[in-house]
């Protein structure tokens, strides 16, 4: 009898992680990757998959001569404060701090890493998320974002969690979790202080994959008590809010990335209203913020909107 190979180490490790239609769902959508741009069916067209039209624009912008001064701009992050109030939270939280940092695209410029490393060590928090995007393009190789990754994560203090984004794949899941980086797919943990809690869940990508699971996400939170939620985009904002979530810190749009004089977005590309594509935001009870995000996607510019790593501060009033 012929002996079958093993497994992909990868592919057990997964395998125990999530559930088999959660894997299936998210392998088949990404093997399929190769063959289309406008999303597998699933209705909505995806520029960052559409590569002609990155060399397009890149040209254009050499032709105007802003192309240089739009990567200066992508280089340079800037410390963004919110400060978000949740009435039932615990004296023992007051103050806590949540560095969040969004749509990283490490492999699209090498400066990104370094600059990013600089202004992490600038600031104090409790507690970092990552919200999605770690590598440039949508499929291919890995290898280097993560490289860049564990090159940043050396800088960020734990306890750090993350959730993947519509350019990741699930495969990259134990590479990160072996930086230290506990992923939420579709999962929450509480987080202890003296007794007291909250809790931090995430759901994987809603843009592309339509992989979020709110009801599994949120299954281990008991009713009452202050739950935070990751999701790379901001468009399940209306589900989150009746779920029953508190806050909820999404990225995926870059705030635009090139915007008009003042921050107006050219484009958000996500299925939900500008209000709620940049910045601070509420939905009832749910108090929201779509980070701009700390890298580059499709070029490697920025006009009128700032790279950011956001720290959210947590008061009970």
């Amino acid at each position: 009898m012929t002996k079958q190979p093993d497994h992909d180490p990868i592919q057990r490790v997964l395998e125990q992680r999530v559930s088999a239609i959660h894997l299936r769902q998210r392998q088949g959508i990404e093997d399929d990757h190769d063959q289309r741009i406008f999303g597998q069916g699933l209705g909505m067209f995806h520029i960052e998959n559409w590569y002609s039209i990155h060399a397009v624009i890149r040209g254009i912008l050499r032709l105007t001569l802003l192309h240089r001064r739009g990567q200066r701009n992508a280089l340079d992050p800037r410390i963004v404060h919110n400060r978000i109030s949740v009435p039932a939270l615990a004296e023992r939280f007051e103050g806590f701090t949540i560095l969040q940092i969004s749509d990283l695209h490490l492999d699209m410029n090498d400066g990104i890493p370094h600059v990013l490393a600089e202004v992490i060590r600038q600031v104090d928090y409790d507690l970092c998320v990552l919200t999605g995007d770690f590598r440039a393009k949508t499929y291919g190789p890995y290898d280097a974002a993560l490289e860049a990754m564990n090159r940043v994560r050396i800088h960020i203090k734990s306890p750090v969690f993350g959730v993947l984004g519509n350019h990741d794949t699930i495969k990259m899941v134990p590479g990160l979790e072996s930086m230290g980086i506990q992923m939420l797919l579709n999962e929450s943990a509480p987080i202890e202080r003296d007794g007291a809690r909250i809790h931090l869940a995430g759901v994987d990508d809603a843009h592309y994959f339509c992989a979020h699971n709110l009801e599994k996400a949120a299954r281990d939170i008991p009713q009452g008590e202050v739950s935070v939620l990751l999701s790379h985009s901001p468009e399940i904002y209306r589900p989150a809010a009746h779920v029953g979530f508190d806050v909820m810190l999404s990225g995926h749009t870059h705030g635009g990335q090139v915007c008009l004089p003042g921050g107006f977005p050219l484009l958000c590309n996500a299925r939900c209203g500008r209000a709620y594509c940049a910045g601070p935001w509420r939905y009832y009870d749910l108090q929201g913020y779509t980070s701009r995000g700390s890298g580059v996607s499709v070029v490697d510019v920025r006009f009128n909107c700032p790279p950011e790593i956001t720290l959210h501060h947590l008061h009970g009033v």
